[in-house]
């Protein structure tokens, strides 16, 4: 089993990986009906309404595991074959493999990884579809209102309890588990991997951009890994929400110099 440190630092890291990873959003013809300013709830909902619902009834938590292994598979083969920057259709096909392996070796880092990765994949298919449909400024909101939803929750130990039960929740047959993010000895949650191909999806309109966030997305994301000396569970969300922050402010800053000068 490989040390803790090591686990979660690689788990971070995928998340500014996933701020890369998204092309730039397009407009959809068959998602124009869709388009509203309210579906930027979806981000902090995504954990208020899990949470909640596992806190009511535990066997929500198996509708859930459920409800991932049938989603993240195709979305993570639309990711591959239409939506990563240097997609192709024919890409799409890797997510064959990724799942075998991830089912056939799951107690082992190869299948681990291979789960990891359509995790990650999905995010980054239902992310960029978000960007799609909702005004870049209501996404902002979304993304600073789930991080505060998430460090609440963690802080005042609300989340805890339910997510141990999703965690526990397998679906038949072996099946790998694709509702959270395991690797190596670390544990993360899905929604800490959306809200990272959220980021990224929002920023892919300028690529500088987006490989600025990347960067320092992974440099916050394994910084806020140093509070594990201190406490068990940290909301995983809280940095990729000052990533957008940082940029947000040294925009502005940098949209007052010619004026100074």
């Amino acid at each position: 089993m490989l040390p803790f440190w090591l686990s979660i630092g690689f788990l971070s890291l995928v998340q500014g990986v996933l701020v890369a990873l998204p092309g730039p959003p397009i407009a959809l013809p068959l998602l124009g009906r869709l388009q509203g300013r309210w579906w930027a709830l979806v981000l902090p909902l995504s954990i208020v309404v899990v949470i909640g619902a596992i806190a009511l009834d535990s066997a929500s938590a198996q509708f859930l595991t459920w409800l991932a292994l049938i989603a993240v598979p195709p979305l993570a083969a639309i990711a591959l074959g239409w939506i990563v920057h240097g997609a192709r259709p024919w890409f799409a096909l890797a997510a064959i493999p990724l799942f075998a392996v991830a089912w056939a070796a799951k107690s082992e880092l190869g299948g681990q990884s291979c789960a990891l990765a359509l995790s990650a994949l999905a995010c980054v298919a239902l992310g960029w579809l978000l960007v799609c449909v909702v005004p870049p400024r209501w996404v902002k909101l979304g993304i600073y209102a789930m991080a505060a939803v998430d460090a609440y929750l963690v802080f005042t130990e609300l989340l805890q309890e339910p997510n141990t039960v999703l965690n526990a929740a397998a679906p038949a047959a072996n099946l790998p588990k694709l509702q959270l993010v395991s690797w190596g000895s670390a544990l993360m949650g899905f929604g800490d991997l959306f809200i990272a191909a959220v980021l990224g999806a929002l920023l892919a309109r300028d690529s500088r951009l987006q490989a600025r966030g990347a960067l320092l997305a992974t440099v916050l994301c394994c910084a806020w890994d140093l509070l594990f000396f201190a406490i068990k569970t940290t909301p995983a969300t809280v940095p990729l929400a000052l990533t957008l922050l940082t940029l947000e402010l040294w925009g502005r800053y940098r949209a007052r110099e010619p004026a100074r000068a």
